[in-house]
């Protein structure tokens, strides 16, 4: 058994830590499970809590400049409360459910470029150690898939994903920050906008999707952004023909259209206020451009490990200023 961690605030010879996350990726909304295995060190301890923080990599904006923090989405406590004696073997199965508004990581394999990680903390006689750091692959709910599905049978490409901390308003937004995807408009389009930005905000109950089309500018007007919001059944997924249903919001976006609803296909349309975060942060490395949603390139596994590492590299400064105890 390899131990990844050695849990150095606790002291020369304290307890080391690795946990295991059940392979695959998960889904917003689901049960996560794994395994915390502890060893104990050169002494006895009384291991007070195990704590399990969900912690993204997010753009944020200070001083009129944007950069790369990271935030936790959520802590979850596993276990604690027992004596681990010296060098002895310890496992502490979980089961958690993740946030609904979990950022999506990958589609069909691919990476989309967003980075998450469980940071798995200890906290022993009062000292409290960020030990061990696992990617978390985060997959589409079927309705996010079949929606990012259909742009790309519509003809759209894919550009680049990532995370902006901030609130958009006038949604039922819970985490502190929100998931922009790119997308660049066909031919047929292209005069119009320069790309969209989709964002999902799910929850038990269905989901959110804000449009948000990035507008030309016109040879006497100056160009603009113009941001819609719908809802979708979690239900209506089989019963959707969702390349007409998008098509129909996507032309409601691009032509300002007045909201109407949709009653027969569990879908809704509302307007909704700007964003209050950020506006669109830089491009996440390794998301190749040009490629269609329904087939998006990344990186493969291995170079997405290296990313994940090299992104939290710096994370124990951020994620006190990110609201390390908020959740």
């Amino acid at each position: 058994m390899v131990f990844k961690k050695l849990l150095g605030a606790l002291g020369v010879g304290g307890p080391s830590v690795d946990t295991v996350l059940e392979p695959g990726p998960a889904v917003p909304g689901s049960l996560l499970t794994g395994e915390v295995r502890l060893r104990g060190g050169g002494s006895d301890v009384t291991v007070d809590r195990i704590s399990l923080l969900l912690v993204a990599r997010v753009e944020m904006e200070s001083q009129d400049e944007e950069h790369e923090g990271t935030v936790v989405l959520e802590r979850f406590t596993v276990g604690g409360g027992f004596r681990l004696t010296e060098e002895a073997e310890h496992t502490v199965p979980f089961t958690v459910t993740l946030p609904w508004e979990t950022p999506i990581t990958e589609l069909h394999g691919q990476h989309l470029g967003p980075v998450l990680g469980i940071r798995t903390e200890l906290e022993v006689a009062g000292a409290r150690d960020k030990g061990d750091l696992d990617a978390l692959a985060v997959g589409p709910l079927p309705v996010q898939e079949a929606i990012l599905e259909s742009f790309g049978q519509l003809g759209y490409v894919f550009r680049a994903a990532d995370l902006e901390l901030g609130h958009i308003r006038g949604t039922g937004q819970q985490l502190p920050c929100y998931q922009e995807i790119e997308i660049l408009p066909p031919a047929g389009h292209a005069h119009a906008v320069n790309e969209i930005e989709v964002t999902f905000i799910a929850a038990s109950g269905g989901l959110e999707i804000v449009i948000e089309a990035d507008k030309r500018a016109g040879l006497f007007s100056d160009g603009h952004d113009t941001v819609h919001r719908f809802t979708a059944s979690h239900h209506a997924v089989p019963h959707t023909d969702w390349n007409a249903q998008v098509d129909a919001w996507l032309k409601e976006v691009i032509a300002g259209h007045e909201a109407r609803a949709t009653p027969h296909s569990g879908v809704e349309h509302h307007d909704v206020q700007h964003r209050s975060g950020p506006g669109t942060g830089a491009v996440v490395a390794g998301v190749a451009a040009g490629v269609a949603v329904g087939v998006v390139g990344g990186m493969v596994a291995a170079e997405v490990v290296d990313e994940i590492g090299d992104a939290f590299e710096d994370e124990e400064g951020d994620e006190d200023a990110g609201g390390d105890d908020e959740g």
